[in-house]
């Protein structure tokens, strides 16, 4: 452990499992307090928060109501006293398909939760980092779908894109009122997790230019950088690791 996040307190969304608790559990062992949410699994977010110890706490929330920001916030204050890090790691794959084919309300549930979730995680996160001394990091979590179309899922891209460009005026707005407030996005690929069905791994990393599909820890580690002081001059930036499929 290099303590590279000693002092520091996050809020982690989605981190009930894979990718979401693997951030968590990184930024423990650097030192960090965290704030663990998850919305429908809280017996898994239970489970990684205890796992954490005294540096951990479990929040249930739904990323898309604005009062569960609010909540969680207070509840991140009241425990360690401060936000330093918002990782807006929560999201849905939602439903595939034509486009013509696709609900409104399943268009709308994706948004909700990839989108405008991160946008009240950005809202907030900014809001309570103003009070300790407007400085900190904002880390959302999109997707190589946000850098190029992903066929038969419309609203998951167009959610992973607009995270895309939501970081990067977040981040310009952030500067021009003087903040240091570092807002960045985080573009993994493949991950190996349990959301990946077992008939389509083989086909998936022979589109991986490395030859496997990353780990939840190869996202962790990205993000303790960009939680910690190494990354001070990044913001407004996206930081894609997907085994050189967009290379």
């Amino acid at each position: 452990m290099s303590e590279r996040l000693s002092g520091k307190v996050a809020i982690v969304t989605g981190a009930a499992a894979g990718i979401g608790q693997a951030i968590a559990e990184a930024f423990v062992k650097e030192g960090a307090k965290v704030v663990v949410t998850a919305d429908h699994n809280v017996d898994g977010g239970q489970k990684v928060a205890s796992k954490l110890g005294d540096a951990g706490l479990f929040v249930q929330q739904n990323v898309a109501k604005e009062d569960d920001w609010k909540k969680v916030i207070s509840a991140a204050e009241d425990k360690f006293g401060k936000v330093d890090i918002v990782v807006n790691n929560a999201g849905i794959g939602g439903k595939n398909g034509p486009v013509e084919d696709l609900s409104l309300a399943d268009w709308q549930q994706v948004i909700d939760v990839n989108l405008t979730g991160n946008f009240l995680g950005v809202k907030y996160g900014i809001q309570a980092m103003k009070k300790n001394g407007g400085a900190g990091s904002i880390i959302n979590i999109s997707s190589v779908a946000g850098l190029r179309g992903l066929p038969m899922a419309a609203a998951y891209s167009s959610s992973k894109g607009g995270t895309r460009l939501l970081t990067k005026a977040a981040a310009l707005s952030a500067a021009h009122e003087g903040l240091k407030v570092r807002i960045n996005s985080v573009h993994p690929g493949w991950v190996d997790t349990a959301i990946i069905p077992e008939e389509v791994r083989d086909s998936v990393v022979k589109t991986i230019p490395i030859g496997e599909m990353g780990q939840p820890s190869d996202i962790a580690n990205i993000c303790v950088f960009l939680g910690s002081d190494e990354s001070k001059y990044a913001t407004g930036a996206e930081f894609t690791i997907d085994g050189g499929q967009n290379a």
